[in-house]
């Protein structure tokens, strides 16, 4: 049986958490639960690679995230995944003004390429801040106003929400290998 490579583009701001969220997943279903020390991957060990056997086949799951390649912008993705830091109100307004535009700007062309939004650092989400916090429902309606497919959340160093997360990702990067693609029906939905 044939392998599948699904390329899935993570993009959002510098030190959001898409490095530690890809280390954490990189260690296994066993590591999803934050139980394990993460060990960080380098930005030049990209694409992260990931071998998902499902019952409609084999897949390699390739994901790269802004720091590198430096050209990220000549990939053509299969999925683009938009990370923001729920602790810091400047990246969920950066997701809006500056990592959307780039995606449309980018990737104008392919307009059947399912966008998630993500949500890292869940547990730095502090009741102390209250100009900061971003509360779920607040990011939930952002990812409406943007089109996206889907809107998740998690903390890759507790494990909160990571397996769900991780699943969430896997079955649209599946659905994005068939005719109908990975693009939600109507309306964004929330994990």
């Amino acid at each position: 049986m044939d392998e599948q490579t699904v390329t899935i583009l993570l993009l959002g701001d510098e030190k959001c958490g898409k490095t530690t969220f890809l280390s954490r997943i990189s260690r296994g279903r066993q590591s999803l639960q934050g139980k394990t020390p993460i060990t960080m991957l380098r930005d030049m060990d990209q694409p992260f690679v990931f071998d998902i056997h499902a019952r409609k086949g084999q897949y390699r799951f390739e994901f790269y995230d802004t720091s590198s390649p430096e050209s990220w912008r000549l990939l053509r993705p299969n999925i683009v995944i938009i990370c923001y830091d729920i602790s810091q109100r400047l990246s969920l307004i950066n997701m809006q003004r500056v990592w959307l535009k780039e995606v449309r700007a980018t990737f104008a062309t392919n307009d059947t390429l399912p966008m998630l939004v993500l949500g890292l650092k869940r547990d730095l989400r502090s009741e102390d801040d209250p100009n900061g916090i971003i509360y779920p429902q607040e990011a939930y309606r952002v990812a409406q106003e943007m089109r996206a497919d889907k809107y998740m959340e998690c903390s890759a160093v507790t494990g909160e929400l990571l397996p769900e997360v991780f699943d969430d990702i896997c079955r649209t990067a599946l659905k994005s290998t068939t005719a109908e693609g990975g693009q939600s029906e109507g309306s964004c939905a929330i994990m």
